[in-house]
């Protein structure tokens, strides 16, 4: 009997202990579910007050706050130098469009003192406000690009002394880069590689020393150095006073031969930044020519390399097997001069081609003496051009190509000669 007593006791303990467990933990589980909950709204409002914001990103706002209206667009005579916020920074100077501009007379002889309204200013035939000037007096920055190889590479103290007149003969406030070709080693293998110099400065001492430092290469990266001069000497956006007045001048035969890039690509990214091109072209052709016909046994040949027989199937022959074009010393000699010629008249059309969409100028040279007196021109022309900038009236963007033209008005017979136009 007492040892049944016992066991109903126990039991009715057990039980009022099983209760208390739960209860403990249920209210355990409601205190914990209360701290997760306190963190996390104490975490989200101190991200909404102290998270900064990314330039361009929206601002945070609760569901019920209306949507601000869009920024208006800017009005083509606003004060773009003292924008609101660094959002109309961009949006403003993706509007504006600059145009360099030649004047010459029917001498040839460059027309100066010209001012913002001495210009008519078209795009598509419809006439554009000249929202700002830049007289020839406002200076230039320009990217020097020396190509030193192939046969150049015997001459690269004329091409040296070449540089040094350009240097010379620019203006006392005009900043100059300096990019060449160099021959790096990887892995064993002797590769040409783009080499800056020296970016931008108008320190005339450390350009003549630079330009001394230009060595020889073993290739033509040609198209890589075109993106370089785009993407990194000029990737910041213009100051005011250069808008429209930046440069590649570029001393070289055009024929790439070991680029990563693509022309198309290349040229695409000189002319969204403005840039106005230059070239002074070196005549290399025959003696290229001479000893790609050369037998492959001989240390004096030339070989096309596998970049450039497979750009030239691209472009030429696309139908052709490719297994055709890898190797050079399997091609006949007549297929040789072939391909040659046709890269060099492709490089010829590229050169021109982008001269004359940026508004700038070609300027084919005998040899490396002709090249000296090309530069001085070059730096002649640089400093008496000028730069006009316009927000277009048409806002649209429909990835067309839209015709820049340019008139001077009271000078009977001037010559003009500006960008041709943009892709927007």
């Amino acid at each position: 009997m007492i040892f049944k007593c016992n066991t109903q006791l126990l039991s009715s303990t057990i039980a009022r202990w099983q209760t208390s467990v739960r209860s403990a933990i249920l209210l355990f589980g409601i205190l914990t579910l209360f701290f997760v909950w306190t963190v996390a709204l104490q975490a989200q409002q101190t991200e909404r007050t102290e998270r900064p914001r990314r330039v361009g990103a929206p601002p945070v706002t609760s569901p019920a706050a209306p949507t601000p209206p869009p920024p208006a667009p800017p009005s083509p005579n606003a004060d773009s130098s003292a924008p609101d916020d660094e959002d109309e920074v961009v949006r403003v100077e993706t509007d504006l469009v600059t145009v360099p501009v030649v004047v010459t007379n029917t001498r040839g002889g460059r027309v100066a003192a010209l001012r913002a309204e001495d210009f008519r200013l078209y795009e598509d035939n419809r006439s554009q406000t000249i929202a700002s000037f830049s007289a020839t007096e406002t200076p230039f920055e320009v990217a020097l690009l020396l190509d030193t190889s192939g046969s150049t590479r015997a001459e690269v103290n004329l091409i040296r002394r070449a540089a040094h007149v350009f240097i010379n003969a620019l203006r006392a406030g005009d900043r100059v880069a300096i990019l060449a070709f160099n021959t790096a080693e990887d892995a064993g293998d002797r590769l040409a590689a783009v080499d800056v110099k020296i970016d931008l400065t108008s320190d005339r001492e450390k350009l003549h020393r630079a330009v001394d430092l230009v060595g020889a290469s073993s290739g033509t990266p040609y198209y890589d150095a075109l993106e370089r001069v785009a993407n990194r000497i000029f990737r910041d956006l213009p100051r005011e006073e250069v808008r429209g007045r930046r440069a590649l001048v570029a001393l070289t035969d055009g024929v790439d031969s070991s680029s990563d890039e693509d022309y198309r690509e290349a040229r695409a990214a000189l002319l969204n930044r403005g840039l106005i091109c230059y070239f002074v072209q070196i005549n290399t052709e025959d003696f290229v020519e001479e000893r790609l016909l050369k037998d492959c046994a001989d240390d004096g040949t030339l070989r096309l390399s596998r970049t450039q027989l497979q750009r030239y199937r691209r472009i030429f022959v696309p139908r052709a097997d490719a297994s055709e074009y890898l190797n050079f010393c399997r091609l006949g000699e007549f297929q040789r001069m072939q391909i040659s010629r046709d890269l060099y008249n492709l490089a010829r059309r590229e050169m021109s081609e982008l001269a004359k969409e940026s508004g700038g100028k070609t300027f084919p040279t005998v040899d490396l003496v002709d090249a000296r007196r090309a530069f001085a021109q070059v730096a002649a022309e640089i400093g008496t051009q000028y730069s006009l900038s316009y927000y277009p009236t048409n806002k649209e963007r429909q990835g067309r190509f839209r015709k820049i033209r340019v008139e001077v008005k009271g000078i009977a017979g001037a010559l003009v000669r500006a960008r041709e136009g943009y892709t927007r």
